[in-house]
């Protein structure tokens, strides 16, 4: 299992539903379509080509989870990361880790460091991650975690390895590595030349083009957080040429038994505390999924006023928040720029 992939934000709380359209086969006009499971979650890519055929594409995109797979998944004991969480400084990472690397540096400074992938540690303490047993941690046990988290007690060298001020910084690319993924299977798609196509991955999206069905954007709905047993959808967003990821805590959390509040899987890098946040769900859409999906991250843990101001900034994102009330009701947050039906 690639624990980059089992990302409670995404897998358990917040999964999309894709609308995808096609039209009938043709010789010259033919929309294929994959799905099936791997990093831990389910994956679907709908596309036309008139020469990538689907069994070659599986092929690729089997590579391509294998390299990824050896170069950041905690899951696997001879990748990468997994050396370099356990004090490797000499191991060289592969072109993905330094791509991937590169952009969480960018949106750690531009979150004032809401996103962090040194919280991992903490995830873990709290019982968020593979051991899924809470058990409440101290002040004290808090405070020496945060000793070693913190994403400028790293570095990437030109030798392109890592170093770490504390050899217990551990790295988790679980919040922006899918979004990755699903990025290089678009790129693999545009080199074999396929101009409409959407790709997902556990709830993260690249949409290309147009569908081929309809001729209009692609169209991806949206959960309600109000939603019980039967399933029911908030908003439905098009989609064209952009990515969109969406983070949310409102169906994974623990209870703590002391006191019986809710403590959410998202973790406040600052202070090393479960964050109390009402915001609910975050979706982002950006120019690459990789961006979009960190970002959604972030603006789970940031302060709602801040991460508005935060996406009003960046003029390539967009953002929409579903936020609950005091009260208990549900209001909706949207950037200048999002666009939904």
């Amino acid at each position: 299992m690639w624990s980059i992939s089992v990302d409670w934000n995404k897998f358990y709380s917040f999964l999309l539903l894709l609308f995808f359209v096609g039209c009938q086969p043709t010789q010259e006009n033919e929309t294929q379509r994959i799905s099936g499971f791997a990093l831990g979650t389910s994956y679907s890519v709908t596309y036309l080509s008139p020469s990538l055929k689907a069994e070659v594409l599986q092929r690729e995109i089997d590579s391509v989870i294998d390299l990824m797979n050896a170069s950041m998944s905690t899951y696997l004991e001879d990748s990468a990361i997994s050396k370099i969480n356990r004090g490797d400084s000499l191991i060289q990472v592969d072109e993905h880790f330094e791509k991937v690397y590169a952009m969480a540096s960018e949106v750690w400074e531009k979150t004032q460091g809401y996103f962090d992938p040194t919280v991992g540690a903490l995830v873990n303490a709290y019982g968020f991650g593979p051991d899924t047993s809470f058990t409440p941690i101290s002040e004290e046990q808090r405070d020496e975690i945060l000793i070693y988290t913190g994403w400028n007690k790293t570095k990437l060298t030109p030798k392109k390895t890592v170093q770490k001020e504390h050899p217990q910084v551990y790295f988790d690319f679980n919040a922006l590595a899918k979004g990755y993924v699903v990025d290089v299977i678009a790129d693999l798609l545009r080199e074999n030349g396929s101009t409409s196509f959407l790709v997902e991955i556990g709830g993260e999206i690249v949409a290309e083009g147009l569908s081929p069905k309809s001729q209009q954007s692609w169209k991806v709905a949206i959960d309600d957080p109000r939603q019980t047993e039967e399933r029911s959808f908030i908003a439905v967003v098009p989609l064209t040429n952009q990515a969109l990821a969406t983070s949310g805590n409102y169906r994974k959390y623990k209870l703590d038994k002391t006191t019986g509040k809710r403590l959410v899987h998202s973790i406040n890098p600052k202070t090393g505390n479960p964050f109390p946040t009402e915001v609910l769900s975050a979706s982002v859409t950006a120019p690459t999924c990789m961006e979009a999906d960190a970002f959604a991250t972030a603006l789970m843990v940031m302060p709602l006023e801040k991460s508005r101001a935060l996406i009003e900034r960046e003029s390539n994102l967009e953002a929409y928040w579903i936020v609950e009330t005091e009260d208990g009701t549900v209001e909706e947050f949207y950037s200048s720029g999002f666009f939904r039906e």
